[in-house]
């Protein structure tokens, strides 16, 4: 029996050692895994794709260069630059050129998908990339002018050698990028021409096309692992390796790009004008006007990054002006034909630099059209639905007791009979909002008020019996 409980001793103590063994034979195969994974696939940090969209502005140019020190940062594997732009406003490309440099992560660009453009200084920026692609449908160039704002900044020539030099740097043919400096070509053609390294139809089938790829960066060659095979037999395909990020503009950005868009600056800043003289005829200070202030300092901002004509400004405001004082006096006049000739012209010469830049002949078309028919016909018959007086019985104002709705000094507006009316008092006698008023004339659309003690009624009874005699 001794020798039996020794045995069973002995068995458990044997047993619990190959278990012990088999942990540590079991970590040490995780832990050679995990290396085996790090070095295949340059510690898989992940592949992050940065969504350009739109006019290559301030907000992009922030979003790609962070874009890039994060990838760095990271030890990321890959960073893709999906661009879709038509040109550059306000933007140092020549960063990002630097940036790119000295990017230890290879930076690959696809103008996609299909049917994206890559204009102006998004141009620079494919050929500045380690490796280029475009979709099928989707174009590279013009290059020249690189910024919209600003087009005599750049030459076609002065743009045709930095293609050139950047497309050499990265292996591409020098002679086929110079031709992006004044022509648009399609990705088969670019590919022909050797500006790009390949056509790419979708961004998956990039990602996974470039496993294997040896890319020299800043931290010397990299070999690309990327893709992995799964399935068997027809199921059979290959898929990133790793996790893949995308990245967009931020609300903040995203806000800030809108109003950097030429023809919505031009509409906030015409709609905003339009909803302020709005609220100022409704006497008071409601929705609209904190509308229209929205609206004109939304548009302001986006004018910091355009090329405005500020007297073209001038203008529109002149147009506004005009339109409101035909507006007060209820009837179309001279002002209105001044207010559309100044709308005309201040919408035409907005922008400077490219003429890219202007609206589209049906924004304009639409916006003063708009304008127009909102200050000569919608305005007009609001203010004469408003304040306006039946024809009888006008007379029959004079006593009634109201309330001032706005301050009265000597002009401004009081409410009767639960309708609001323009007023007009005695200056010897404002009346502050809120206190209460009594009618003692009507003049037109006008009705002449004062308080109700204490009124300058001398004044007043003067003024009845100049009319009577």
């Amino acid at each position: 029996m001794v020798h039996d409980a020794t045995g069973v001793k002995i068995a458990r103590s044997f047993r619990r050692v190959l278990a012990l063994c088999a942990l540590v034979v079991a970590a040490a195969i995780a832990v050679a895994d995990v290396g085996d994974a790090r070095a295949a696939t340059g510690t898989r940090g992940g592949i992050d794709v940065v969504q350009v969209e739109g006019y290559f502005d301030a907000p992009n140019e922030s979003l790609v260069r962070d874009s890039i020190a994060d990838s760095n940062a990271r030890n990321a594997t890959l960073l893709v630059l999906q661009l879709k732009s038509n040109g550059a406003i306000n933007a140092g490309v020549q960063r990002i050129v630097r940036a790119i440099d000295r990017s230890r992560v290879p930076v690959a660009v696809w103008v996609g998908p299909s049917g994206a453009h890559a204009k102006g200084a998004t141009t620079v920026l494919l050929q500045a990339a380690h490796l280029a692609f475009v979709s099928p449908g989707s174009s590279a160039g013009a290059g020249q002018p690189l910024q919209l704002d600003d087009p005599g900044a750049s030459t076609r020539a002065g743009v045709a050698r930095q293609l050139a030099t950047l497309a050499e740097q990265r292996g591409r043919d020098p002679q086929g990028a110079r031709r992006l400096a004044g022509h648009e070509l399609g990705a088969t053609e670019a590919r022909r021409v050797g500006a790009i390294d390949a056509v790419r139809p979708t961004l998956g089938e990039l990602i996974v096309g470039l496993d294997g790829t040896k890319v020299t960066t800043a931290a010397g060659t990299v070999t690309l692992s990327t893709a992995k095979v799964i399935g068997t037999g027809r199921d059979r395909r290959r898929q990133p390796n790793q996790e893949v990020r995308f990245h967009r503009l931020g609300l903040g950005g995203q806000i800030l790009h809108r109003l950097i868009s030429p023809p919505i600056a031009y509409f906030l800043f015409v709609a905003g004008l339009a909803l302020i003289v709005f609220e100022f005829y409704t006497a008071g200070i409601g929705l609209a006007g904190l509308v229209g202030a929205l609206c004109v300092v939304g548009a302001f901002v986006g004018f910091s990054h355009l090329p405005v004509h500020w007297w073209a400004i001038a203008l529109l405001l002149l147009a506004t002006f005009g339109f409101s004082v035909d507006v007060q006096v209820g009837a179309t006049g001279v002002w209105t034909v001044i207010g559309t000739a100044a709308l005309i012209a201040g919408s035409w010469f907005l922008y400077g630099g490219s003429s890219a830049l202007r609206p589209q002949w049906w924004v304009l078309l639409l916006v003063i059209v708009g304008m127009v028919l909102f200050m000569v016909g919608g305005m007009t018959a609001m203010i004469r639905s408003r304040f306006s007086t039946p024809t009888v019985g006008r007379e029959g104002m004079v006593g009634e007791i109201g309330t001032a709705e706005v301050p009265v000094d000597p002009d401004g507006v009081v409410m009767i009979r639960g309708a609001r009316w323009r007023a007009r008092t005695n200056r010897a006698t404002p009346v502050e909002a809120g206190q209460p008023v009594r009618v003692v004339a009507v003049e037109g659309l006008v009705l002449e008020v004062e308080p109700p003690e204490g009124g300058a009624r001398d004044y007043r009874d003067r003024a009845r019996r100049k009319r009577s005699d």
